[in-house]
């Protein structure tokens, strides 16, 4: 039996006007743009937004291999190449698309000419003129626009290279939108390409230039590499699967109160501390998901909280593996193969509980300067029944109390019972939601003479009543929260002291 087909290609002004929806912001739309220059061997790619109201345009140019004319009308034809063919181990496409739905969903107008081996082709999408001409189908024009020569002139005497116009950007500049507009919105590429690219732009060899309207772009590094109040990060684990190798490396960042203003403020990223927070995917050191947790957690999927904020995890995939990771064709989606989850969700989960732990300690307790385990003066009691935090009595500055209590001791206990029955954990809990940031705690703030007059008093009592030496006395301190944060002053302590007490 003979099978009957039809012929049904989709109709030119429909289709294209549909991928225009694909939900692309600009930043995103230009970073796809980024990605075809470093796919063509650029070592700089420049972009340029020009303000004119309705007349606004965006140019990038970069200083690639350039393509040949077929080439280029390779690049401009919508589904030209298969997403299932293998590509070049360094490539960052995958569906061949990214060019013009990236572009569509930003303009009307989109133009792109190349240099190669001393030739220059251009050819450009006008989806204006093709609704004119609904029926005229699949039309690409040769040349720019009339009027549009003068924009990319500047880049005819260059020997290789492309560039890529956009223009009628009707997403981006709509009834209302000003100057003011377009410059917030640049700030918001920049910080979205700084972000995205930064393993690319950063270090005293980068492998690619980008700039902004004439200034190069400083990298936005999400892990703090280097910086010497990070409390920690892994070794890097690696998992060899069918796709290709997964490399995986947590990183806990400092708490606030490690970091000046402008470091905290930097280092939140371009959606803030807490949006940030999780996974960081990337495909050949270009970043594509910036954050969450990709739905993993033991019994229910993760949510961003505030306790796991500093907990930031960076993830390699090989350009092997988009299928098994559910790449979209925006580059901002990836779910983790069923066989990587219980992996992942290990080296997850103990990220977050130091994060967690950094956090709700205000970076503290910072380890002791003696090497000795450090003296809480607060303890968790996990029981059936939940969670208990309980006073503990071996803490130096509550012991000295309780052994000094005499006659008063049942007083002394039944003080200490009402301080731990009363915790305001919920209050607590609440404040720490509303300000984002726990209360402060361990002297934070405090100036040193009222912590010296603490540490004074328990010094006074290590010596004089429990008859420890001065050395050893100090020693105790340096190893007993908080004071293990204050050095300094222990270093000041004196023999008279021993003998006085504020």
């Amino acid at each position: 039996m003979i099978q009957k087909t039809r012929n049904a290609p989709p109709r030119a002004v429909a289709m294209l006007e549909a991928l225009r929806g694909l939900g692309y912001s600009t930043a995103a739309a230009l970073a796809d743009i980024v990605d075809n220059s470093i796919s063509a061997g650029a070592s700089e790619v420049s972009i340029e937004f020009t303000w004119d109201g309705a007349h606004s345009r965006v140019l990038v140019i970069d200083n690639g291999r350039g393509m040949s004319d077929a080439e280029l009308e390779s690049a401009m034809r919508l589904g030209d190449k298969n997403p299932l063919a293998a590509r070049e181990a360094h490539d960052l496409g995958r569906f061949g698309m990214g060019l013009k739905t990236a572009s569509f969903s930003q303009c009307r107008r989109l133009t792109v000419a190349s240099n190669q081996n001393g030739f220059q082709s251009c050819l450009r999408w006008d989806l204006t003129e093709l609704a004119a001409n609904p029926d005229g189908g699949w039309l690409l024009y040769e040349g720019p626009a009339e009027g549009s020569q003068p924009f990319i002139d500047g880049f005819a005497g260059k020997a290789s290279g492309t560039v890529v116009l956009w223009e009628l950007l009707d997403r981006i500049v709509t009834p209302g939108y000003g100057p003011d507009d377009f410059l917030s919105l640049i700030e918001d590429i920049e910080a979205h390409l700084a972000m995205v690219f930064h393993r690319l732009i950063q270090g005293p060899r980068p492998k690619l230039r980008l700039v902004i309207n004439g200034r190069a772009i400083d990298p936005w590094d999400p892990f703090m590499v280097g910086h010497p109040a990070k409390p920690w990060n892994s070794p890097i684990a690696k998992n060899a699967t069918v796709d290709g190798l997964v490399e995986v490396e947590c990183h806990v960042l400092p708490h606030k109160d490690k970091l000046s203003d402008d470091e905290w403020k930097k280092c939140a990223g371009p959606n803030g501390w807490t949006a940030q927070q999780g996974f960081y995917i990337y495909r050949n050191e270009r970043l594509l998901v910036a954050g969450g947790w990709l739905g993993l957690g033991p019994s229910r999927a993760w949510n961003r909280e505030e306790a796991h904020r500093l907990a930031r995890i960076r993830l390699d995939i090989p350009n092997t593996a988009d299928a098994a990771w559910k790449i979209d064709i925006r580059k901002s989606t990836a779910r983790p193969p069923v066989s990587l989850r219980p992996w992942l969700t290990r080296l997850a989960e103990d990220t977050r509980e130091r994060a967690r732990k950094v956090f709700a300690y205000r970076g503290y307790p910072t380890p002791s300067q003696t090497g000795t385990p450090l003296e809480q003066a607060w303890r968790v009691e996990q029981t059936q029944t939940g969670t208990r935090y309980r006073i503990d009595e071996k803490h130096p500055a509550v012991s000295a109390v309780i052994d000094a209590a005499g006659t008063n001791l049942p007083l002394v206990k039944a003080m200490l019972r009402v301080i731990q029955e009363t915790v305001p954990v919920q209050r607590i809990w609440l404040d720490t939601a509303e300000n984002k940031e726990t209360p402060r705690t361990a002297f934070a703030g405090e100036p040193p003479e009222a912590i010296m007059g603490v540490l004074r008093t328990i010094y006074s009592d290590m010596v004089g009543r429990r008859g420890m030496s001065p050395e050893l006395a100090m020693r105790a301190l340096l190893s007993t929260e908080p004071f293990q944060n204050f050095p300094a002053l222990i270093a000041n302590l004196s023999a008279a002291d021993a003998f006085t007490s504020e």
